[in-house]
């Protein structure tokens, strides 16, 4: 048994350098591209991988899709939906109570003022977003012009997924935003956070704006992307699993006050603190767990009994 280990841990060493290089892949969107050509100009410049997401009520909406899409950037709609915040709403924002033909119409005139979109995110929307009864009218509409929905997460209990069961509509989410403040050093935590998340979980999507501090931290950082990280645009992750993480939204119960938080009736568990800290696991443990897993496997036992001469006739 000891000589069979030491066939297979070389094996199992060497099919472990033979795995792919790259470890993770990146997506990286722009949104709200369509009001400042000159630097969304010099987002056009980065690595076509990178997709951009076009305001479609933005003056210069079709002329920035059209140069993104002719440079070999892939094109998304980034379509205003209604947040939870009182804020006033741009013109054709999605809101949850509007009926199914207009919200089609809302999409169809975005469609048609921003050429070559293959996608859809959602500008704000947090209010949009969590209700299942209105995403389900957008999912149905984009089923129409076969777009998928890139989720921007702006609340946690998206509906999205959920709401596009049972449609040809494919769902991928945001995992980091790069710059919810304009300050570089931030913007280059968030650009390491992402590829530590795509590193880790196979793949990750970053949303980023054409603002210059943002520009200039993508300039820098993206020709020092680490080699077992591929950029990709944000389509090439469509087939790859996704976890919906939402729960159901129920109305509330009548006679209930707007804005009523409900009563959670679960307290919650204490946590008992570890007393000493785990072990580390060292990577000669790895590969002795692997071995010991396929010398016991039944094609292992299988062939090591063919090899001793076990059902030879005599």
């Amino acid at each position: 048994m000891l000589q069979f280990r030491r066939m297979v841990l070389p094996l199992v060493s060497a099919l472990a350098l033979a795995m792919p290089v790259y470890a993770g892949k990146l997506a990286i969107v722009i949104d709200d591209f369509g009001y400042r050509p000159h630097t969304e100009n010099q987002v056009l410049a980065m690595p076509s991988a990178i997709s951009v997401a076009v305001l479609p009520n933005a003056p210069h909406a079709h002329e920035m899709a059209t140069k993104a899409h002719n440079s070999g950037h892939e094109v998304l709609i980034h379509l205003p939906m209604a947040p939870l915040s009182k804020q006033p709403l741009e013109k054709d924002t999605l809101r949850p109570e509007m009926s199914s033909d207009e919200i089609e119409r809302i999409i169809r005139e975005a469609y048609g003022k921003v050429p070559y979109a293959v996608g859809l995110n959602n500008h704000m929307g947090s209010a949009m977003t969590s209700s299942l009864f209105g995403m389900q009218k957008v999912m149905q509409s984009l089923a129409r012009y076969n777009l998928y929905f890139l989720d921007s997460m702006t609340i946690g209990n998206s509906q999205a997924m959920r709401a596009a069961q049972g449609t040809s509509v494919k769902v991928i989410k945001r995992k980091v935003f790069l710059d919810d403040t304009q300050n570089e050093a931030d913007i280059r935590v968030q650009f390491n956070r992402a590829v530590q998340v795509a590193r880790r979980s196979g793949s990750a999507i970053a949303i980023g704006h054409p603002h210059p501090s943002t520009i200039r931290v993508l300039q820098q950082m993206l020709p020092t992307l680490p080699g077992d990280i591929t950029l990709v645009p944000a389509s090439s992750l469509l087939n790859e699993p996704q976890v919906d993480t939402s729960h159901p939204v129920s109305p509330p119960p009548a006679g209930t006050a707007p804005g009523t938080k409900p009563r959670n009736p679960f307290r919650g568990v204490t946590l008992c603190a570890p007393k000493q800290p785990p072990e580390p696991v060292y990577v000669t443990r790895y590969f002795s767990v692997i071995g010991e897993s396929i010398s016991q496997s039944s094609l292992m036992k299988y062939v090591q009994l063919q090899w001793q001469g076990w059902g030879k006739k005599s």
